[in-house]
This record gives structure tokens, C-alpha cells and sequence, in this order.
């Protein structure tokens, strides 16, 4: 059976799917706009930050951080909300799966 890649995966994902899939996860989130960039010191409007961890989900169990920028998940680079929406919806049909984030300081 073929992996699903990002670049491959249905064109039906969209912002609001993917904070549904994120809250799954446990985490609310949003895509880095100016005014973000500027308040938590980045060098681009680019990426998804983390603006809560619900208590006792995966993603806290796994230390996942409020005002960290969600980077990767599964070596699939993640810009936008859309791009954590492809990526979650294949990462949590396998339930085991990386996740890496930036902290800004």
C-alpha cells in the first residue's frame, strides 16, 4: 500500500478542518500573520502557532508549548493551517508520529 504525501493528499482541506483536526490533537491554533511575527519576535508572517495545549492530550503529553511555531509533522513542512490540516489527517490515523516546533524566545 502507497504512503499518502502531503502534496498528494484530497483538496478538500481547509482552515477550518484543519483547527478541527488540531483540536483533536489538542491544540488551538493559527496561522503567523504580521501582527504575531511582531509580538513573538519572528523574521516571517509564515508557520502555525500554538496559542493553547488542552490539558491531557497528545499534544501536551508530548510538550508541546503555547506560542510554539508548529514547524514539521512527519518531516512534512508546515506554512499554513492547510498544510497541518493534510498533515494531522494522516498523522493521526497512525496515531505515532513527530512533531517539531520552534519556541520563540
Amino acid at each position: 500500500m502507497a504512503e499518502t504525501t502531503v502534496s498528494s493528499a484530497p483538496s478538500d482541506m481547509t482552515a477550518e478542518k484543519a483547527i478541527d483536526l488540531a483540536e483533536k490533537f489538542g491544540v488551538d491554533v493559527g496561522e503567523v500573520d504580521e501582527e504575531i511575527k511582531q509580538i513573538l519576535g519572528l523574521t516571517k508572517a509564515e508557520g502555525v502557532v500554538v496559542f493553547a495545549v488542552i490539558g491531557g492530550s497528545p499534544a501536551e503529553l508530548s510538550g508541546i508549548k503555547v506560542k510554539a511555531i508548529i514547524k514539521e509533522v512527519d518531516k512534512h513542512e508546515i506554512k499554513t493551517l492547510v498544510d497541518l490540516g493534510y498533515a494531522l489527517d494522516q498523522a493521526l490515523q497512525t496515531q505515532n508520529f513527530t512533531v517539531a516546533t520552534y519556541e520563540p524566545a
